[in-house]
């Protein structure tokens, strides 16, 4: 996990089963290898936790159902779901310019966190971190009213490539998702998503093409491209797009 990081790549999704995703992960170990930050696990995955922002009009959340082309949303990320004073977080921007996404991060302290929550002060942030992202994220809080909303947590399974150019496969099981204002909400109650009971959501990521062998996968198990985010499954499960009264 970078701590400043700055990308372009495209990305494809697929909702697979999760017999069908186990094969393909042995599939894929011939060619790729597991990510250095779940290689110590015994499940070969590690912990996601997302909080993402929007506002009362959910413009992000319709933003990506209507498709539109040119996008971004907010998000705080960490791999821990207890707060300890070791945990890392970070704010991530990941948008969409035509068929290429972006996504920036950079780490953020853990007493700074509640700069996201109350959005006091915020000058104050700025001047700690005097970062591109950050004070991008303040205009959009300043002109969008964005707040957090909905809390989504995953395990990961990733491989990257042993060789070449930049390709990568996630594979994102047992998804929870939440209303919640903070990373860490005793009182959040957490629901798994009935939009893909027993299934995986696996991301292809790649800077330029895919590699001969996965377009082989894609024909042999007859995947089919899906338009999904998990930030919209969590509004639409939390039915928080029908709820404006915050």
């Amino acid at each position: 996990m970078i701590n400043n990081q700055s990308l372009t790549r495209y990305e494809f999704k697929y909702f697979v089963s999760n017999n069908i995703a186990n094969s393909i992960f042995e599939i894929a170990q011939n060619f790729m290898n597991l990510d250095k930050f779940a290689s110590n696990a015994k499940s070969k995955s590690y912990f996601v936790r997302s909080l993402y922002f929007d506002n009362s009009q959910y413009d992000n959340f319709f933003e990506k159902v209507d498709g539109m082309q040119v996008r971004k949303k907010y998000r705080l990320r960490t791999y821990e779901n207890r707060f300890n004073n070791k945990s890392n977080f970070y704010l991530e921007m990941k948008g969409r310019k035509q068929d290429r996404i972006i996504k920036k991060r950079v780490k953020i302290k853990n007493e700074d966190l509640e700069y996201f929550y109350s959005f006091k002060n915020m000058n104050k942030l700025h001047l700690k971190y005097n970062n591109d992202l950050i004070n991008d994220f303040i205009f959009s809080e300043k002109r969008k009213k964005i707040k957090p909303k909905i809390l989504v947590d995953y395990s990961r399974k990733p491989l990257i490539n042993k060789y070449g150019l930049y390709f990568r496969l996630t594979f994102d099981t047992n998804i929870v998702v939440s209303k919640s204002n903070s990373l860490f909400n005793e009182k959040s109650f957490f629901f798994p998503i009935k939009y893909c009971p027993g299934s995986t959501i696996l991301e292809v990521k790649f800077e330029r093409s895919i590699p001969a062998w996965f377009h082989r996968v894609i024909q042999s198990f007859g995947l089919n491209r899906r338009s999904i985010s998990k930030f919209v499954i969590g509004v639409c499960e939390c039915k928080e797009n029908k709820d404006s009264s915050d």
